[in-house]
């Protein structure tokens, strides 16, 4: 057995083969079952030339499938990339092109759209049905061993420079990830439950919702989509110990009528991040015996660099903990010496679980990655005990709903309609999703035109809920750069002045 996510099935495979490994609608599937199922999917990959290191992707909606079709690419000795399902053909064809995909794993929904974005017939396309008829059939224990040190997952997240970048995920980093995680967190022992109501193609569904969970022996109740009153119900039902999310769902799930008659005696670890937690909404959950823990993390980070201690979660709730056991931080000047206390500064992490590089690009790597330290390009202070506070992004990424958005990716969507001169795009609030993408652009357009040109090449989420027209060029820094700090002075108050356009 070697250091890697398949020896973990086999083991469980063996030692438990009637325990659940996935909840999915009404449907279960068992470890002695998955561990045959993910065989035979990664024979079936291997048989379609796909060769240690290969990547393959995956895309569909949340899914019984989706898990088993990502472990078997990692049986084969693939570098899985996860592919957000609401991509449109253009952001597909990109990711695609950067990763080099060698196969893709397609849900029938999005067969069609894979094949248009890929039409390079040695690019191979696996529907998800094919991988369900394998779900059946005798016992296979096909895996192709890779090292400690090797490849298994490239998560692409949005960066504040344009285009998304693909963070890198070695096995060893997921397993020192899965360790720590154990030591931290009161849910994370052998058969712990975990619920996913978020996609599993971001990195929380990806680690927290298959990965870890199976090293552990452990069960993930999957959700196509969060629902509320059900995902309480799911708690409740399989007695459910860890859960991760927005604020957002949180404060979903505590308007729900079930919420005050829901036991949730279970849940030892709820996770929140992506958003400041309001305090009512901790007070909320404080009655129901559960302890919402806010973290400061990050792809590149592994996820939780810091999570706020249970004793802190209703004393210190605007902090983020002192770190974790193994993972650190620093908050540091521009010249990389440490704030005082109450100093604000850059968020520097290190440890274990931050990411090796960035996929094909030594040049940010090294930038981001200086002297062990990965340089975050966020604002925090630390106080006279050594809880971090977040207090600002210095780069500048929107966050919606917990998912990040690059105004750059969607300023070059704009600037190339007709009529458009320049754009700023900004984050203006939102009651619902924290923050909202909001154009200010200076041009003659037609606005509606506009945002179905956007829609035509943009995920939903990104698709700016404002568009405000100028008929004056857009502020300048010295540089000739556009002042982005002056715009958002200028538009912070976006959502009281003008109508929204979708």
């Amino acid at each position: 057995m070697a250091l890697t996510i398949g020896s973990a099935i086999e083991w469980w495979g063996r030692s438990q083969g009637d325990a659940p490994a996935f909840r999915f609608e009404d449907d279960t599937v068992d470890y002695r079952t998955l561990t045959n199922w993910t065989s035979r999917g990664a024979r079936l990959l291997h048989d379609l030339g796909v060769d240690s290191g290969d990547r393959v992707g995956i895309v569909g909606a949340n899914s019984m499938t989706w898990p088993v079709g990502a472990l078997a690419a990692l049986e084969a000795g693939a570098v899985l990339v996860p592919l957000n399902s609401r991509f449109t053909e253009t952001e597909l064809s990109k990711i695609a092109d950067e990763a080099g995909l060698r196969a893709v794993l397609a849900a029938p929904s999005h067969e069609a759209l894979v094949r248009r974005a890929l039409p390079d017939p040695s690019v191979k396309t696996v529907s998800f049905d094919t991988l369900n008829s394998l779900r059946v059939g005798g016992d296979d224990d096909f895996r192709i061993d890779t090292t400690p040190e090797s490849l298994i997952f490239v998560i692409f997240t949005s960066g504040s420079t344009g285009q998304p970048k693909g963070v890198k995920f070695t096995n060893r980093q997921v397993m020192d990830i899965c360790f720590e995680s154990s030591l931290r967190e009161p849910a994370v022992h052998q058969g712990y439950s975990m619920l996913l109501a978020l996609p599993l193609s971001f990195l929380p569904g990806m680690l927290n919702g298959v990965v870890m969970p199976i090293v552990f022996g452990g069960s993930t109740v999957i959700e196509h989509k969060f629902d509320p009153a059900r995902a309480l119900d799911r708690i409740e039902r399989f007695s459910i110990e860890m859960a991760c999310g927005v604020p957002l769902v949180y404060q979903e799930m505590a308007a729900a009528p079930t919420f005050r008659s829901a036991d949730l005696s279970s849940l030892r670890s709820a996770i929140v991040g992506g958003a400041a937690v309001p305090i009512d909404l901790l007070h909320t959950w404080g009655d129901k015996g559960v302890a919402l823990r806010q973290i400061y993390g990050m792809t590149e980070g592994g996820g939780v660099t810091t999570a706020t201690t249970p004793a802190d979660a209703f004393a210190h709730p605007d902090t983020c903990g002192f770190g974790s056991v193994f993972s650190e931080f620093r908050v540091v000047r521009d010249d990389d010496t440490d704030c005082a206390p109450g100093e604000p500064g850059e968020i520097l992490i290190g440890g274990p679980a931050v990411t090796p590089g960035y996929w094909g690009d030594e040049v940010t790597t090294a930038r981001a990655i200086r002297s062990g330290w990965l340089h975050t390009g966020d604002l925090g202070v630390v106080d006279g005990d050594g809880r971090l506070r977040f207090v600002d992004r210095l780069k500048d990424l929107i966050i919606s709903g917990g998912i990040n958005i690059s105004p750059i990716e969607i300023e070059s969507v704009i600037v190339n309609f007709d009529g458009v001169a320049e754009v700023s795009v900004i984050p203006v609030d939102d009651g619902r999703f924290g923050e909202t993408p909001a154009a200010i652009v200076t041009g003659d357009v037609d606005v509606e035109e506009l945002v179905r040109h956007c829609e035509m090449h943009l995920a939903d989420f990104k698709v700016p809920r404002y568009v405000v027209l100028l008929d004056e060029p857009l502020p300048r820094l010295p540089t000739g750069k556009i002042a982005k700090a002056r715009i958002r002075a200028d538009f912070k108050d976006i959502p009281a002045r003008f109508e929204r356009v979708r």
